[in-house]
């Protein structure tokens, strides 16, 4: 199965989190993994299907069931869930993970852990060669937004616009880059556009946790 690790500390009260990310109107919002979240009425365990867009026009729909939410002593809080898809276009077949919730010193420290299974026989672990890191990367981009939503009030929608403007920014640079005639000055310019650390109400991967501390997860 193909794992996938992200955490991050958030400077917010736990009842803010908890609302942000379990709320079904307010969960889009913020991961960039679902266009829509719509609970199944009258179901239990909770149940729910979703939506992503992944071209425009073009919607890839799955399902999930709450399988368990709990606290802990010390005021952690885990919610645990297992997820699929029907739809013959998506790479994950189905899968199961979890989001805890850790009280630390100046807030909660936010992490998840997800398991799937591929589609397509050996062509789906192929193409999760490439799904997986992207999906990774999804993962821990949508929890700076979420965090920069929480602890600054850069709202899900501002974020991306500012997200969608330092791209088109460090590609102005690397394409104004050729004009000087310089090939170092073009290796410059990608550096910059590569490495230059983002704008810090721009959401970020690289803020992100990716993968458990030796003594686990924190």
């Amino acid at each position: 199965m193909a794992r996938i690790y992200v955490e991050t500390i958030i400077a917010a009260p736990m009842e803010r989190i908890w609302a942000a990310t379990q709320d079904h109107r307010q969960h889009p919002r913020w991961d960039a993994r679902f266009g829509r979240i719509d609970p199944v009425p009258g179901s239990e365990p909770a149940a729910f299907t979703y939506a992503t867009a992944v071209l425009p026009g073009v919607e890839i729909a799955g399902y999930g069931v709450h399988s368990g939410e709990r606290q802990r002593d010390g005021g952690e809080a885990v919610s645990s869930l297992r997820f699929g898809s029907a739809d013959r276009r998506s790479p994950i077949r189905e899968g199961a993970g979890y989001w805890r919730y850790v009280p630390v010193a100046g807030g909660v420290r936010f992490l998840t852990g997800y398991a799937y299974r591929t589609r397509w026989g050996r062509a789906g672990r192929l193409v999760d060669l490439a799904f997986g890191p992207v999906f990774g990367w999804a993962t821990a981009w949508s929890f700076d937004r979420l965090r920069l939503w929480l602890e600054h009030g850069v709202t899900p929608e501002r974020a991306r616009r500012n997200a969608v403007v330092e791209c088109l920014l460090r590609a102005a640079l690397v394409a104004a880059a050729p004009a000087a005639g310089r090939p170092l000055l073009v290796l410059v310019a990608a550096g910059l556009a590569i490495g230059f650390p983002p704008y810090r109400k721009t959401p970020a991967a690289r803020r992100c946790r990716r993968r458990p501390g030796k003594d686990g997860p924190r």
